[in-house]
């Protein structure tokens, strides 16, 4: 397992995987639905990566998108890729929403919409809520 799947607490937080990338929940809820897309492979680079982990990422792309527009009807969702602590392949996806969503009586906003997105901000969540929101995205993949 590389540094960054360990890191993202995979398998315990991932929520959908392929054979080349594997989803988990971002441990800060910048915004509702705040998750991970991790290469498993050991790419540093973007350049770098395996040419079927490459094909793979649209695909995977794809199911995130359709998962959580399914779940939480997002108005954009941004995968943002900022390799700066973390050293294998990773996006950030944050779905974003003009208006705030409530999950679990836990009300989640976006402050920067519709700008970029502030990724230091985070909506307090505790195990239950956090609990609750891993299991429903994950059944929103399958």
């Amino acid at each position: 397992m590389n540094a960054t799947l360990e890191k993202f607490g995979y398998p315990a937080t991932c929520v959908y995987e392929s054979e080349h990338w594997a989803v988990t929940l971002r441990p800060e809820q910048a915004t509702l639905g705040a998750l991970m897309l991790i290469n498993k492979g050991t790419a540093r680079s973007f350049g770098d990566l395996a040419s079927d982990a490459a094909e793979d990422l649209p695909k995977v792309a794809r199911c995130i998108e359709d998962a959580l527009g399914h779940l939480f009807d997002h108005q954009k969702i941004n995968f943002l890729m900022f390799m700066m602590n973390d050293p294998e392949v990773h996006f950030h996806v944050l779905p974003r929403y003009p208006e705030a969503k409530t999950f679990a009586d836990v009300t989640f906003d976006d402050p920067a919409w519709p700008a970029k997105p502030n990724v230091d901000h985070a909506t307090a969540i505790d195990d239950r809520v956090r609990a609750q929101l891993q299991a429903a995205i994950a059944d929103a993949f399958a």
